[in-house]
């Protein structure tokens, strides 16, 4: 499977008065990774969104497990890859590491959507295209 590293430095505005990451903050983080796994195997959300071959691909169910705390001034890398593939749904792991300890474990289930053809306010999901799963699928390089 696929797998993205990031590494991104724990800003100040992450976090609670005393120097700790706001739990909330992960979830921000984890969905730019998510992003970030697309785009490394050749996937554009964005540009397939403004072409309208898609709605987004909106959260139905986020997680996460605490193991130890995110400070203030850590480099953290957080590793990101698709755990499982259903119909019309999929799930994305995201393990955040700092020092080569996990931190914290980050799970999304994410739903293949377009607009409904008769209501173009209404979302509906559909099956995730072959390209989409073998992209995301491929063996690392």
């Amino acid at each position: 499977m696929l797998t993205n590293s990031r590494t991104i430095l724990i800003e100040w505005g992450d976090c609670d008065p005393a120097g700790i990451v706001y739990f909330p903050q992960f979830f921000a983080h984890f969905d730019r990774c998510t992003f970030a796994l697309f785009a490394r195997a050749g996937i554009d959300i964005y540009a397939m969104k403004q072409s309208g071959e898609i709605a987004g691909i909106p959260m139905a169910d986020t997680r996460c497990r605490f193991l130890a705390s995110a400070r203030y001034g850590d480099k953290v890398r957080v590793q990101s890859s698709v755990a499982e593939f259903r119909r019309a749904s999929f799930d994305v792991e995201h393990r955040l590491i700092i020092d080569g300890e996990l931190c914290v474990e980050g799970f999304e289930t994410r739903i293949w959507c377009h607009y409904h053809p008769g209501d173009g306010k209404k979302l509906r999901a559909e099956r995730i295209p072959h390209e989409i799963v073998e992209a995301l699928s491929k063996d690392q390089p």
